[in-house]
């Protein structure tokens, strides 16, 4: 484990199965949870990252869909909540930190509003399209119990199964998108 990291669940470990429970904003320890996320998330070259992804069922996930500038700037975003969804769906690649050294193809709408608490209780809306419009979707996806794998249509499941395999024992790490 690295400095300020935690361990990255991967699958089929249950807990990203898991319905998450809302986090009291008011908990101060959840400052020091999203710092750990966020150093977890960059560690391994995710652009986002939920908490069951850490072993921990609250309802969290941070996001920086913009690190390509050179900067960090993480999003905490506690219950969030997509209230809408629009624009065509498009079919297109994503990695997951828990299911290390695939690819899989995800058809979602490109573009996602969703409405989050901070950490100091303030409530925001958040709209993006494009990385962070998916991002968004996929990280709300873990803290309903859905992984990439229910994500994808069954043909693709079918692979993207054989894939994980295949990955696994070739030894992928969590933040290896393939194996190859």
């Amino acid at each position: 484990m690295k400095l300020n990291t935690l361990p990255v669940v991967t699958y089929p470990d249950p807990m990203l199965r898991e319905v998450c429970v809302p986090c009291d904003p008011s908990d101060k320890s959840l400052k020091k949870l999203a710092r750990q996320m966020a150093n977890t998330m960059y560690a391994n070259n995710g652009c986002g990252l939920a908490a069951p992804q850490v072993g921990v069922n609250k309802r969290i996930i941070v996001i920086d869909c913009d690190q390509d500038s050179g900067t960090r700037n993480p999003i905490t975003l506690l219950n969030p909540e997509i209230i809408e969804t629009r624009g065509p769906e498009e079919l297109d690649g994503e990695g997951c930190l828990s299911c290390p050294g695939i690819t899989v193809e995800v058809r979602r709408p490109t573009y996602a509003i969703v409405k989050y608490t901070d950490l100091n209780g303030e409530d925001w809306i958040i709209e993006g399209d494009g990385l962070l419009g998916r991002c968004l979707q996929h990280e709300i996806d873990h803290l309903n119990g859905i992984t990439l794998f229910e994500s994808c249509d069954m043909n693709a499941r079918i692979k993207a199964l054989k894939d994980y395999k295949a990955a696994q024992q070739a030894g992928a790490k969590p933040g290896d998108t393939s194996v190859e």
